[in-house]
């Protein structure tokens, strides 16, 4: 197939606010019509990087080479019982063991799940719930991509499944006291968790009980247990508003009982304290905090008091211990941990500035010391035990990677100059070896929405960029959280451009002596994706190549259209359409409504999924068609790699699977930057 797919152009006018807009290819929508389409640039992908092929073998070989073949994990407390995850050489997915306390060394582990076991194409698990005794695992599968999720529940004591199942549920869910009774979500047809139910073990799903309804459509709800075992929490929320009702574990036929209550523009998010009376509740919140506080209140007849006042750090998360409270930050740009004791108070930070830390798996509320996580673009992750009092640190274990060396690499954090002064974080990883002056390509990264952090991961594909001399530089721009709660405020709805132009301006801060801005190619997913379709659109002539996955870039329509998951939810962070003002802004950047001119464009990879419930195949679909109708000797440089078999909105679920995915991204853009020879010059 060597000229891309031409779909038809049927012309549908929508006027809105006295705007006309022309959709060439609203059809699209049809998901039976759409399919033959889709097939098509499947196969125009194939071919046109056919000659891609040898170089993705290469790179799936060095990424993989750096993964063990075998891997433990660091072990986690819960219950009774002491858990790891172990992958093996050949399979995809995870296993789960366990072995009671004390455990000695000897002490055979028992398989609570074999991922491998229930995976098909695509395999992703949502609850992974042991009931307080032990004896029983509720778990979710999603096997197709779309998010929906099979509950099963298992017999821990013969290693069976038990007869109940319950089809279509979301992955929250929630164990009273007794193991008799399980609470879990159920999404509405919008894929919207809209309903908490209650399960009793042994009865049919017909008997189960409806504990609450969301109606709001900007609503969703989770369930889940306090981390003490003794509240079950349900939490509906939008971006901006929360409210949280509780049910005692030991009486889960009771009625809610409301703990936060519903105010616009506050959030919540709580934890339980166990101790003297019912212990006290916790509670993150913006309450008359912009970048939160710590409140608390007594479980019985109390009131809510500040616990740790609203710093310039912004308060995420608390976690209640039996005698400490461990919180989560962000300052400067980068995640922070604190450790609260009765007479102690413990900062745990990353190990440099372009490096991360975080908690490890944490399920029980009586541990002496506290599992943490440290790692960098560069540096692969090392578990740390730490002591809750000193804060002294011992190594647990660090993630094995053959053949790598964390010596030849070098990581740093740079601060460049947005359009209006703002400094926007940039994070860089290279070779030791590469120069910052101007002369090597690069690949950057970001995302920007939702108040998200890209906190520096390793990743064992990564490398396979960086030995080719590229470097990689991941931009934290407004609209995400690094900066905190003010951040992502300054990046979303009308200050949405922000975004756009802190990208574009790192882009250049790069270009202006630190790499080849005649080779800066750009990468990000969903969110991200729209980042890339608005750069795109804004600034083509900036980049060399653009790889756009699952991109969010039909703003107007999708946010429009009732018929999408989650539509509703999405209006507090990119605005409504309907309302004037929030559609003109919003219609100011969309990239299916703003095709930049014709002749002056990069080399563009857009992806997507049938299957995908987040953003839907069709809006990329549409975008790709446009695209190349807007601009037809430019068209066959433009390439869709579409997914219509089982797959998730994030790609590819399964380990190997997931490098062999990053590969084919590699491969075309090592490609495009020009650094592989032209395959007619290849051995």
């Amino acid at each position: 197939m060597t000229e891309p797919p031409a779909p038809a152009r049927e012309p549908s006018v929508v006027e809105l606010h006295g705007v006309r807009r022309t959709d060439d290819y609203a059809w699209m929508r049809d998901a039976e019509r759409v399919l033959p389409h889709l097939s098509a640039e499947r196969a125009y992908y194939e071919a046109a990087t056919e000659h891609l092929h040898h170089l993705r073998g290469e790179l799936v070989t060095e990424m993989s080479g750096r993964m063990p073949v075998t891997d433990w994990s660091v072990s986690w407390r819960r219950g009774a019982y002491v858990y790891c995850t172990r992958t093996d050489e050949g399979n995809e997915y995870t296993r789960y063991l366990r072995r009671p306390l004390p455990a000695p060394e000897s002490e055979d582990w028992q398989v609570v799940l074999d991922e491998n076991a229930l995976a098909g194409d695509h395999f992703e698990l949502g609850l992974f719930e042991v009931s307080p005794s032990g004896r029983v695992l509720a778990y979710s599968v999603d096997t197709s991509g779309d998010e929906l999720y099979t509950l099963r529940f298992r017999s821990l004591d013969s290693d069976q499944d038990l007869p109940d199942v319950i089809e279509r549920t979301y992955y929250t869910g929630a164990w009273s006291a007794d193991d008799s009774t399980f609470f879990y979500t159920v999404p509405d047809e919008m894929y919207r968790p809209f309903q908490v139910w209650r399960h009793v073990l042994g009865t049919p799903e017909s008997s189960d009980v409806l504990v609450w309804q969301e109606d709001d459509q900007q609503y969703e709800l989770t369930v889940d247990a306090t981390r003490s075992g003794e509240w079950i929490v349900i939490a509906t929320a939008n971006r901006t508003t929360s409210e949280v009702w509780v049910i005692p574990t030991a009486s889960p036929s009771a009625p809610a009982e409301l703990l936060w209550p519903r105010r616009i523009g506050v959030e919540c998010e709580v934890d339980h304290a166990p101790g003297p009376a019912g212990g006290s509740w916790l509670a993150v919140s913006n309450d008359a905090a912009v970048e939160f506080q710590l409140l608390s209140r007594p479980v019985v007849d109390g009131s809510w008091t500040t616990r740790v006042a609203e710093s310039a750090d912004r308060l995420v998360a608390v976690h209640a211990l039996r005698s400490h409270v461990v919180l989560e930050y962000r300052r400067a740009a980068a995640p922070l941990l604190a450790i609260l004791g009765p007479e102690s108070h413990v900062e745990l930070v990353p190990d440099g500035p372009a490096a991360s830390i975080r908690l490890s798996r944490l399920e029980s509320i009586d541990i002496e010391t506290l599992t943490v996580v440290t790692e960098s673009l560069t540096q692969p992750p090392s578990w740390w035990s730490v002591d809750l009092v000193s804060g002294a640190r011992t190594l647990l274990k660090s993630k094995p990677a053959p053949g790598y060396d964390p010596s030849a690499y070098v990581d740093e954090r740079r601060w460049l100059p947005a359009p209006d002064g703002v400094l926007v974080p940039v994070t860089l990883a290279r070779r030791s070896d590469v120069a910052l002056d101007g002369t090597a390509p690069c690949l950057l990264y970001g995302y920007g929405a939702y108040e998200s952090c890209l906190w520096p991961e390793w990743d064992p594909a990564l490398p396979s960029l960086l030995d080719r001399g590229v470097v990689y530089a991941v931009a934290h721009v407004r609209g995400g959280g690094e900066g905190g709660r003010t951040w992502w405020r300054d990046g979303h709805l009308v200050a949405k451009q922000n975004t756009f132009g802190d990208y574009l301006a790192v882009a250049d801060g790069l270009a202006d002596g630190l790499v080849d801005g005649a080779r800066l190619a750009t990468r990000g997913l969903s969110a991200g994706g729209l980042l890339q379709g608005a750069v795109f659109s804004q600034r083509p002539s900036r980049w060399r190549a653009v790889v756009a996955e699952v991109p969010f870039v039909d703003v107007v329509t999708t946010m429009l259209d009732a018929s999408i998951p989650l539509t509703a939810n999405e209006w507090d962070e990119w605005g409504d359409p309907r309302k004037v003002e929030e559609f003109a802004w919003m219609l100011a950047y969309s990239p299916y409504d703003n095709m930049p001119a014709a002749g002056s464009r990069p080399d563009l990879l857009v992806t997507g999924a049938v299957h995908d419930p987040r953003v839907m195949v069709r809006e990329p679909a549409k975008w790709v068609a446009a695209l190349r109708a807007s601009d037809p000797a430019w068209g066959p440089r433009c390439v869709f790699r579409v997914e219509t078999g089982a797959g998730a909105h994030v790609g590819p679920s399964g380990r190997y699977a997931h490098l062999h995915y990053e590969a084919e991204i590699y491969a075309w853009l090592l490609d495009r930057l020009g650094v592989i020879p032209p395959p007619s010059l290849r051995p």
